[in-house]
């Protein structure tokens, strides 16, 4: 099967924005992306997953690592639109280096859907550390885990 890229930009000072197209609907990817059962199919290995889907509800995952340790990130939802928005706050629990807000947009074109997530950090060194850590290639590993998945559904 030949993958969707997954196309990375730097924005600005201290942002990144991610798009992939999904040969899906927007219904289904945003089902995909809201709903616990759905998450914890393709992004990365879930060892809890709680979500208030709602404006002013809270989120929050637990993550197991390769390595072993666990990673909790939380947040707020800030606003909704089902199927097209989700905006978001996100902290992680081990290490903290302020709010980051992710926003999240679908938009669907002849029954596939592109995934545009533009995340906006505290500052440019946080975006920097986060790149050099790994977040990127991460993130094309969830991607091609959640294609996979809504694969499935076709």
């Amino acid at each position: 099967m030949t993958r969707e890229p997954l196309h990375i930009t730097l924005e600005g000072e201290r942002a990144i924005r991610m798009v992939r197209r999904f040969k899906a609907p927007r219904e289904l990817v945003f089902a995909a992306l809201t709903t616990p059962a759905l998450l914890r199919r393709w992004y990365a290995e879930l060892v809890s997953c709680e979500l208030d889907l709602r404006v002013g509800g809270d989120w929050r995952i637990v993550t197991r690592r390769p390595d072993g340790r666990e990673i909790g990130q939380h947040g707020t939802f800030r606003d909704l639109e089902a199927p097209s928005r989700i905006v978001q706050t996100e902290h992680w629990e081990d290490w903290d280096p302020g709010e980051v807000l992710v926003t999240t947009a679908l938009t669907e074109d002849a029954g596939a859907t592109t995934l545009d997530v533009l995340s906006e950090f505290p500052s440019g060194d946080v975006r920097e550390l986060l790149v050099k850590a790994g977040m990127n290639d991460e993130s094309v590993a969830h991607y091609d885990r959640l294609e996979d998945l809504l694969a499935g559904f076709g």
